[in-house]
């Protein structure tokens, strides 16, 4: 990194966008948050904030992670766009088209797990660990890969939020995914929680019985996503996370549906070093942004 490396970075979520104007976690020169309006009004405040900055002490380049599912295929005539999206109003959007004309640097574009994935990998728990694996469990659920210093795309990109899980016995939870129904993200993100409960999931006590079956089904599937990826780590992140006693749930959970199948020292023990929380405060994303955007400075 050298003195005159200055870029911006966009964490766009369905409720809010967070953008930022630096070079590092430590150096960010400007920041602001913004609620996720319609399209066109969301990426127009984007546009002014940046060009603020960039009209003062020109930016490099542009990073975004976005909501999705998003296109990542540079060959597409949908690159850059929002896709099939259940976010009201942002369905098949250009993101990236509009910030390149207004902006004319490059711009970098990730889906957003896989901006915090990038983010984790760099500056958080993930160092060192690859290949790695970062699932977050919120409005939505979604996995990023870190495989051979990269993130992983694919056909598409890794849709793990979506994957279909063995009914646990005595639950009869039809789950709220409106394209599968009882798939992990129907069945454990936060509006899944709050129509189990009757209430939002912010509400629940620690000692709820949902967080019981919360954990049960993300012990499943990370035992799914060990068994098929390997990774070194996972990371969790997104607000459910930090519900109830989720994180040791989830532990004792894997353990128990892996049987002793997998022989490794991390799996001896308690999982502390194997399944961990995000080390970024819910900055992952933004910051894995900040990454994007000095890959694409250097393409």
């Amino acid at each position: 990194m050298t003195i005159d490396e200055r870029y911006g970075a966009i964490e766009g979520g369905g409720t809010k966008f967070v953008l930022v104007v630096g070079s590092s976690p430590t150096a960010i020169d400007a920041q602001e948050v913004i609620p996720t309006t319609t399209p066109a009004e969301t990426l127009q405040r984007c546009i002014d904030f940046f060009q603020l900055y960039h009209a003062h002490r020109p930016l490099q380049a542009l990073g975004v992670g976005m909501f999705g599912p998003v296109d990542l295929h540079p060959d597409s005539t949908t690159y850059g766009f929002i896709t099939s999206t259940p976010k009201a109003g942002w369905g098949f959007t250009d993101i990236v088209g509009p910030l390149q004309r207004a902006l004319n640097i490059p711009v970098g574009w990730e889906n957003d797990v896989n901006a915090a994935a990038i983010g984790e990998a760099h500056w958080g728990a993930a160092r060192g660990c690859d290949p790695a694996i970062y699932l977050t469990v919120g409005t939505g659920v979604g996995g990023g890969v870190i495989a051979g210093g990269r993130v992983l795309h694919g056909l598409i990109h890794p849709e793990m939020g979506h994957v279909l899980l063995p009914r646990i016995s005595g639950d009869e939870f039809e789950g709220v995914c409106p394209f599968h129904g009882r798939c992990l993200e129907g069945l454990v993100s936060g509006p899944a929680i709050a129509a189990r409960a009757g209430r939002a999931a912010g509400t629940l006590s620690a000692d709820d019985p949902v967080w019981e079956l919360v954990a049960a089904y993300l012990g499943m599937a990370l035992m799914d996503f060990s068994l098929i990826l390997s990774p070194q780590r996972i990371v969790l992140g997104g607000g459910v996370i930090g519900r109830g006693q989720l994180l040791p749930g989830i532990r004792a959970a894997l353990q128990r549906h892996l049987n002793n199948y997998l022989v490794h020292p991390l799996f001896q023990a308690d999982l502390a070093d194997y399944v961990v929380l995000s080390a970024l405060a819910g900055r992952a994303g933004v910051y894995g942004a900040l990454e994007i955007a000095r890959n694409a400075a250097r393409a």
